[in-house]
């Protein structure tokens, strides 16, 4: 198992090392420990030029999961890339560390490669749940404001997500986004 990563931002602390602990921790954590995953941590421009082309939004988002898991014998399960432009932002929202941050997006990320989806109000709350319990596994408990709103609107919006504020939520929108 092995996890890249790659820092082509400058505006935002990251440490590379610090998200490739959490992303190998969290493929152990979902059975997929033998395989990579190449995480990259973007600013808003690009994550925005990214989710056009592939998402179809001309927005930013906080994070975007590209599913590249192929038949035959590649261990490369998908790229997860992060906006730390965005992480920053949501993270002063909540006043938490960006780094607790950016290992929620890239465990958010890489949930969404191992099959949880975020659409429907229940899987949302399942998908997040899990997203706590891996955060937690690894030492990095959250303060309860960190948490306040996602599992709450996860269970009372029709998409999951919309509503506590527009970057926020915008972790919960369609299959492969954040």
């Amino acid at each position: 198992m092995a996890a890249a990563v790659a820092n082509l931002q400058r505006r935002v602390r990251v440490s590379p090392a610090r998200l490739k602990r959490t992303a190998e921790r969290t493929l152990r954590s979902l059975g997929r420990a033998g395989r990579d995953v190449h995480v990259t941590v973007v600013d808003d421009a690009a994550i925005r030029r990214l989710n056009a082309r592939w998402m179809g939004t001309r927005r930013s988002t906080d994070v975007l999961a590209f599913d590249l898991d192929a038949p035959g014998p590649s261990r490369l399960l998908g790229e997860v890339v992060v906006s730390a432009d965005t992480a920053k932002r949501q993270a002063g929202l909540v006043r938490v560390a960006v780094a607790l941050e950016l290992d929620l997006l890239v465990i958010h990320g890489l949930l969404h490669l191992a099959g949880y989806d975020d659409r429907e109000p229940r899987a949302a709350r399942r998908m997040h749940e899990r997203a706590r319990k891996i955060l937690a596994d690894a030492g990095r408990r959250a303060p309860s404001r960190f948490w306040a709103g996602l599992l709450d609107q996860a269970s009372r919006s029709p998409i999951g997500g919309e509503g506590r504020n527009s970057s926020r939520a915008a972790r919960f929108g369609r299959r492969g986004e954040g």
